[in-house]
């Protein structure tokens, strides 16, 4: 589809994703739990699991909490992936060969399509595209989550985006969720080098994402400066004092106990 859709290294490790996980069984219970008209048949996609599938089956396991019948897909554009990955199929667990464009029926339309870790390296100016593909196969509010992880999965970011009532009309960048587990310590910094592929180069001043982590910066020395230093700490007390100057971050106590925030502004993530 584009130069954005070639293969990755995809040594995913277990685990690397698995906050992501959490996050979407805790904010999108009812996405992955809905089974009223096609959401019947509506399918969870991740797309390039990989050299293994093991964040696919993770996610599966989490989801099913959720929706014991839900369909799984993974999709791996390496065509030996995808055949070794079908050792791990079962009858709700599918791997196929495909990219962006993804390989899925008619009667397939998807819920929730993931793709973490694969656009660090192309050109941002085609990012859009991705998205508007990808989001091509949801129903109405479905989501696309696009973003990347370090190889611990101990610092991650994505892209949160919907899908609106028009199928043609490219998915509202609604929100950017950041998240870690503090085995580096907590600074806002942390995160510049893992956000999405579209927003890395765009934290320089007159940028809404600069503008935003120079606001979070400052929160998060007025709460070191008030005594708060334990890095699980500071980040709980940070995230109040960077919502009282920032419009859209989400306040909910379960995301700062587990290390979320989520910056969710009106008119969403301006690219």
């Amino acid at each position: 589809m584009s130069s954005l859709d070639t293969q990755t290294r995809g040594r995913t490790s277990r685990g690397r994703l698995r906050a992501l996980d959490a996050y979407l069984c805790h904010a999108e219970r009812e996405l992955l739990s809905r089974r009223d008209g096609p959401w019947a048949h509506a399918v969870f996609v991740d797309v390039g699991f990989g050299e293994h599938p093991w964040t696919t089956l993770e996610s599966a396991a989490a989801f099913r909490t959720l929706h014991p019948e839900l369909t799984v897909i993974g999709v791996e554009l390496d065509p030996e992936r995808a055949r070794a990955a079908a050792a791990h199929a079962d009858a709700r667990t599918h791997f196929r060969e495909g990219g962006f464009a993804l390989p899925l029926r008619d009667d397939e339309p998807a819920r929730l399509v993931r793709a973490m870790n694969l656009l660090r390296q192309g050109p941002p100016e085609r990012v859009p595209e991705v998205h508007h593909t990808l989001a091509r196969f949801l129903l109405p509010s479905g989501l696309v989550v696009e973003g990347s992880a370090d190889p611990e999965g101990a610092i991650l970011t994505a892209h949160l985006l919907r899908r609106g009532a028009d199928a043609d009309a490219p998915p509202h960048r609604e929100a950017l969720l950041f998240h870690t587990d503090f085995r580096h310590g907590f600074a806002p910094l942390l995160f510049r080098d893992w956000l999405p592929r579209d927003l890395r180069r765009r934290v320089r001043p007159g940028e809404p994402i600069h503008a935003f982590f120079s606001e979070w910066d400052a929160a998060w020395r007025e709460a070191r400066a008030a005594g708060h230093t334990a890095p699980r700490d500071v980040f709980r007390e940070t995230a109040p004092r960077l919502a009282s100057r920032t419009n859209g971050v989400v306040m909910d106590a379960w995301l700062g106990e587990q290390g979320y925030l989520v910056w969710k502004p009106e008119g969403g993530i301006r690219p």
